[in-house]
């Protein structure tokens, strides 16, 4: 079955992934409605899908708020509006007319559909583009938005799609939440009805939502059930809306910015929205997320199929007190626990003492390193580790030497306050002479030092969103923002191939498949207590794969929650994603220095199946049971359990745990113990996890195939 094809009678749209189908057509006032979303169809059963359009039963009703590819603002609809536009006479409105359409094969194994409209008053055209893959059930969509006419006009709301879901008897509503330190704080509600807004004003995708959903029946579980799920690529603000119609239908559009933003076309300007990538999913949440992440692999991540490092990042150990002796001491004990990545955190430049000052003046700090960051980067090389540095190219400290000479370059609104938060106020990277200046100390930064990584942080929202460029520079600013900041990272990385780059924005604030386009992982949150990673990592990993998410052990008891857990449960929360290390090295005992550097020699023996394997969450985190997650290796041929148990209660029975997809019929053999297990017994019956005793228990099975079973 192609992967797009059309009806010759219906003129009906029908994408056809591996294992399901979305069909819409053009209806008789010209504009793109949606059909159907879900399992797959053949194109004369998506056909006897296609309601005509009748009269709406009252005068107060309109069009239906669901069933618009992209709800348009004009006429008699009422819903939320996906597209509307404020024209140069101050009008609003969007009239569908047809103009064309075009199938795509630009790129092996996939295909576009572009369907291109005009208004039919005003020289505003949209195209609405749909790309699918052969090896995912993912569909991309976005739109492009060109101004044909003479004079300016607003785009007030331009967002990239609208998602129709079949009608169904109830609705649940799965996404994120939280705050710093407590991102990816999955909730699972009941959709109501009306209007839920999901949203960031803060100018980054940030700490207290995601942008993606899940919708389900309410019934759905980790294993069963139907799901549908969308994703957007923005890494500024944006905006979701989910509604639920009184006639017991649901649908979701979203996009970038938020209220009171907009989008400005001059003449002849285009504007190309974010993707908004959708899923269908019958195997309940578990295999959407696995589907999910094999597409972040698979279509956004630049080099997924490396293996990530074992990382050292000295923030806890050091905090400001950097300097060149104290750092190469660290990395020789780093080295030693097996660690292949150094990163040096903040406090390594200019008059960098504390979070007041410095900021922007990113060369090395003379009295600490007098010859610069070359001779700690050719220790780290020769004790055969990459070296990184930590950077936050979008802020300034007002006590620096960028700030005195640009006070301009901040976001700011003249003659009002400039706020500060941490100290610091954000640069305008909506400024082309600011990504410029950027992106030159940093293309230099990392060819001068040898530089092999970059944790790309980002420490505080956006405050005063003040630009006086003439050309619309406030609304401008919001989108121009993103675009430059990609482009900066994107001419780095071109200049330095070799670079791998960790998206952080104070931890989990910036992390969607917008900045994971060209970044290599992503700081999940600066929370880095063992027990409430767990629930942090569960909620990343509904959408996010673990081959992006980094996690350090660190010391205890822990500088925020002052929580204290073994070193062993503390490594093996962190080995559930991109293990990394962040304890101060220096105050290990020599036990701990050799459990640690065991503990990193087992993870590099399994870290293939977590970075690469597909994930089952098999018993969500901190419940009566064990937290347990399941990494299991494409082939089957291997897998890894990961089991975490606060203090068992009296009389609570340790269930065994039942494994997910081992082919019928194998054994697998445990590669520590040499026990031999059946997979059907696995699968149906379950595996006794040996806990050891205690508060904070936990382990690690490996088992691996054994290959002369049929």
């Amino acid at each position: 079955m192609p992967l797009i094809s059309r009806s010759s009678t219906t003129g009906a749209w029908l994408l056809t992934t591996p294992h399901t189908a979305y069909a819409l057509r053009i209806d008789e006032s010209g504009a793109p409605c949606h059909i159907a979303w879900g399992a797959r169809l053949t194109m004369a059963e998506a056909e006897a899908l296609i309601v005509p359009s009748g009269e709406p039963p009252s005068s107060f009703e309109g069009r239906p708020a669901v069933g618009e590819e992209l709800p348009v603002d004009g006429g008699t609809r009422y819903g939320p509006p996906s597209l509307q536009v404020r024209y140069a006479d101050g009008s609003h409105a969007f009239e569908w007319q047809p103009t064309g359409h075009h199938v795509l094969h630009n790129t092996p194994g996939s295909a576009e559909l572009i369907l291109e409209f005009r208004d039919r008053l005003c020289p505003l055209q949209v195209a609405l583009h749909y790309r699918v893959h052969e090896d995912t059930d993912v569909i991309e969509r976005w739109t492009v938005l060109r101004n044909t006419g003479g004079q300016h006009l607003d785009l007030l709301r331009a967002d990239s799609a609208a998602w129709t879901l079949p009608p169904l008897p109830d609705y649940r509503l799965s996404h994120v939440t939280g705050q710093w330190s407590a991102e990816s704080r999955l909730r699972r509600d009941h959709l109501p009805y009306g209007e839920t807004v999901l949203t960031s004003r803060r100018g980054i995708t940030s700490h207290h939502a995601n942008p993606w959903v899940m919708l389900d029946t309410g019934t759905a579980t980790e294993d069963h059930g139907r799901v549908w799920s969308t994703a957007l690529a923005w890494s500024g603000s944006w905006r979701l809306t989910v509604q639920r119609t009184p006639d017991g239908r649901a649908g979701l559009t979203g996009g970038i910015g938020h209220e009171g933003t907009c989008v400005p076309l001059a003449p002849g300007e285009e504007f190309v929205t974010p993707v908004f990538a959708g899923l269908y999913s019958d195997g309940g949440f578990g295999e959407a997320s696995r589907a999910w992440h094999s597409y972040t692999r698979t279509h956004v991540l630049a080099h997924a199929e490396e293996t990530a490092p074992v990382l050292y990042n000295s923030w806890e150990a050091t905090g400001f007190d950097v300097d060149e002796a104290g750092q190469k001491a660290l990395a020789e004990r780093a080295a030693r626990l097996g660690v292949e990545l150094y990163v040096v955190d903040d406090g390594w430049f200019s008059t960098r003492r504390s979070d007041r000052a410095g900021l922007g003046d990113w060369a090395p700090a003379p009295d600490r390193f007098p010859a610069g960051l070359g001779p700690l980067s050719d220790a780290v090389h020769r004790l055969g580790m990459r070296f990184g540095v930590w950077v936050e190219p979008e802020m300034v400290n007002p006590d620096s030497e960028l700030y005195r000479a640009h006070p301009d370059w901040v976001l700011h609104v003249p003659g009002r306050t400039r706020t500060e938060m941490r100290h610091q106020l954000v640069l305008n990277f909506a400024r082309q002479d600011v990504a410029d200046w950027a992106y030159d100390w940093l293309t230099r930064l990392v060819a001068d030092h040898d530089v092999d990584f970059l944790k790309w942080d980002m420490n505080r929202a956006f405050g005063e969103t003040g630009w006086s460029e003439p050309d619309h520079g406030n609304d401008r600013l919001w989108t121009r923002y993103v675009s430059n900041l990609y482009d900066v990272i994107d001419r780095v990385r071109t200049d330095h191939p070799q670079l791998r780059i960790e998206t952080c924005s104070g931890g989990g604030g910036r992390v969607d498949l917008g900045i994971l386009a060209r970044t290599d992982q992503a700081w999940a949150s600066d929370n880095t207590d063992a027990v409430d990673r767990l629930v942090i990592q569960h909620g990343f990993t509904q959408v996010y794969p673990t081959r992006v998410m980094s996690a350090w052990v660190t010391d205890v008891p822990n500088q925020l929650t002052h929580l204290s857990v073994p070193l062993r449960f503390r490594f093996h929360t962190a080995m559930a994603g991109l293990l990394g290390v962040g304890g101060d090295l220096t105050r290990w005992s020599q036990a701990e220095l050799a459990e640690g550097a065991a503990l990193v020699a087992a993870y590099k023996a399994v870290r293939h199946l977590v970075q690469h394997g597909r994930q089952y969450r098999l018993a969500e985190p901190l419940g009566e049971g064990p937290t347990v997650v399941q990494y299991l290796a494409e082939d089957a041929d291997e897998l890894l359990i990961l089991a975490y148990q606060h203090s068992p209660r009296y009389g609570t029975p340790r269930l065994p745990v039942r494994l997910r997809d081992l082919p019928p019929g194998t054994r697998y053999r445990n590669a520590e113990s040499g026990t031999v297990h059946h997979s059907t017994v696995l699968t149906e019956y379950g595996l006794h996890l040996d806990l050891p005793t205690g508060d904070w228990a936990s382990a690690a099975v490996h088992l691996v195939r054994i290959q002369n079973d049929t």
